[in-house]
């Protein structure tokens, strides 16, 4: 197999590239280690600011974005019990952030690949990269995870594939300097099957923790909670949760937080990461 730039990981960032190239008339060819589904139906980050949503109308991506999207022109920012609202859109010319989930945005970039005849290679396994420093650099994989072993030749190759991913590892150790900051506190999130409680996304500020209130959609709410990253989900309850978003988010007012079903949850641990550089002969990291 040969194609002009071989892509490693179909998150948002390596299925736009791809259709950005496609509309200059270079060819790509897209590897994936997750199936279709997983993809298109983990739930990840919800909030897009103005520049990603002028660029996906720019390139034909953004009709469904356009019709299901929620936008707001400002935050709140809560302490001692008070609220403080920015006006972004004021502060910023007009600008605004939307709501749409991460997972949306893939099902529209998926959508529009296929659609204009784009390759996306799903569930492969043992992804490698080689002779990265001639002009043909190679990718090895496996079909369907188990499957025979394939060679796609490139005449380039972008690393969209992460942290975990196996791009950044082969910039040579040498020339290759990593930055990390590991932050002493963990996000726990969870989604639950509620109406938003407010209008814009609330971020407070409480001697019990930091917390976030957002949304997905008009049925879903996405909560945060700052926790001990080394702490067990199994110890949170619902409950538990709850009491806890109702003591950081209270006001004087007499806010009033929205319960529902909890149908996610997690505890994320919270870093910083910078690796240059992000080139090295023929292979670029994004």
């Amino acid at each position: 197999m040969k194609t002009q730039v071989g892509i490693i990981g179909a998150g948002p960032a390596g299925l736009m590239l791809s259709h950005l190239l496609h509309l200059q008339g270079i060819e790509s060819v897209i590897i994936e280690s997750r199936t279709r589904e997983e993809i298109e139906g983990t739930i990840r980050a919800g909030v897009l600011e103005q520049g990603t949503v002028d660029l996906m109308n720019a390139i034909g991506v953004g009709k469904r974005m356009m019709r299901e999207w929620q936008f707001h022109d400002g935050i709140e920012l809560r302490f001692n019990g008070e609220g403080h609202r920015i006006n972004m859109q004021e502060l910023t010319d007009g600008k605004h952030v939307t709501i749409y989930a991460q997972h949306e945005v893939i099902k529209d970039l998926v959508d529009a690949r296929i659609k204009t005849g784009g390759t996306i290679l799903f569930n492969v396994g043992d992804v490698s990269l080689h002779d990265l420093d001639t002009s043909t650099p190679k990718l090895r994989f496996r079909k369907d995870i188990e499957g025979e072993l394939e060679e796609l030749e490139c005449d380039y190759i972008a690393g969209c594939d992460g942290f975990h991913g196996p791009s950044r590892p082969k910039i040579p150790a040498n020339i290759r300097v990593e930055y990390q900051k590991k932050y002493p506190y963990g996000w726990l999130g969870i989604l639950a099957e509620a109406p938003p409680s407010a209008p814009e996304l609330i971020y407070a500020n409480h001697d019990r923790g930091f917390a976030l209130l957002s949304m997905r959609s008009p049925e879903i709410q996405r909560l945060y909670i700052q926790v001990d990253p080394r702490d067990d989900i199994a110890n949170w309850s619902a409950d538990r949760i709850w009491t806890e978003l109702h003591a950081r988010l209270e006001t004087r007012d007499g806010f009033n937080l929205i319960e529902g079903p909890i149908i996610q949850k997690n505890i994320v641990s919270m870093r910083s990461f910078i690796c240059n550089p992000m080139q090295y002969g023929r292979l670029f990291l994004a």
